[in-house]
């Protein structure tokens, strides 16, 4: 291994470190109370050791988001797999409601406090886009064959990412309390309210 191949694994490793700890930090204590400089003290380097690779905490949340979204990803992958187009975008939403219930910090983290707006442009068109594609594929797949109401992708994709979102959200911010449904009852209702949606919207 050369000099430079060398470095750039060193420069991989120290990001993960890096960015493992921020994780953590995040999740644990929350991004607003973290800083650059605790995150430093938890793996034992300086904070300028960190302005290296990240310019400012924004920066580095947005490297978080990435590596959950690729969480997400893989969870659509491995649950998402029907050959039926309609079925897959059950299972798609599904996996979306229980990567939610299962990680509703990080579920936080990706997509519910306010984003910074001073990151580069190029990170906030990236994040998370391979992860929606997964979804606008399912979809356009459906709408090519006929199988659902909508004609314009990109309304189908904002109306049933919304639907997800809603209902995951509503569940993380505690305001399905109002409705008296047991703890144990959430995921088969969430999951309900999935199914009928979609028959709502199937041709």
């Amino acid at each position: 291994m050369g000099i430079s191949e060398r470095k750039e694994r060193e420069k991989g490793e120290m990001k993960k470190m890096i960015t493992t700890a921020a994780m953590k930090m995040f999740l644990e204590d929350g991004y607003a109370k973290t800083s650059i400089r605790n995150i430093a003290d938890s793996i034992e380097y300086s904070p300028g050791t960190i302005y290296l690779y990240y310019k400012d905490k924004d920066e580095l949340l947005y490297e978080v988001q990435a590596q959950a979204f690729l969480q997400l990803l893989e969870t659509f992958r491995t649950k998402a797999i029907s050959k039926n187009p309609i079925e897959r975008l059950e299972q798609l939403g599904k996996a979306y409601v229980s990567f939610a219930l299962e990680n509703p910090e990080l579920y936080d983290l990706m997509f519910i406090i306010r984003a910074p707006m001073n990151v580069d442009e190029e990170l906030h068109k990236d994040n998370g886009v391979a992860t929606f594609n997964c979804l606008a594929d399912c979809l356009e797949e459906c709408m090519k064959n006929g199988l659902l109401i909508f004609k314009d992708p990109m309304q189908a994709g904002l109306q049933v990412w919304s639907m997800m979102h809603g209902l995951v959200s509503l569940n993380l911010r505690c305001r399905l309390k109002v409705m008296a449904i047991e703890e144990e009852s959430i995921k088969s209702v969430l999951f309900k309210a999935v199914e009928e949606y979609l028959d709502s919207i199937v041709v």
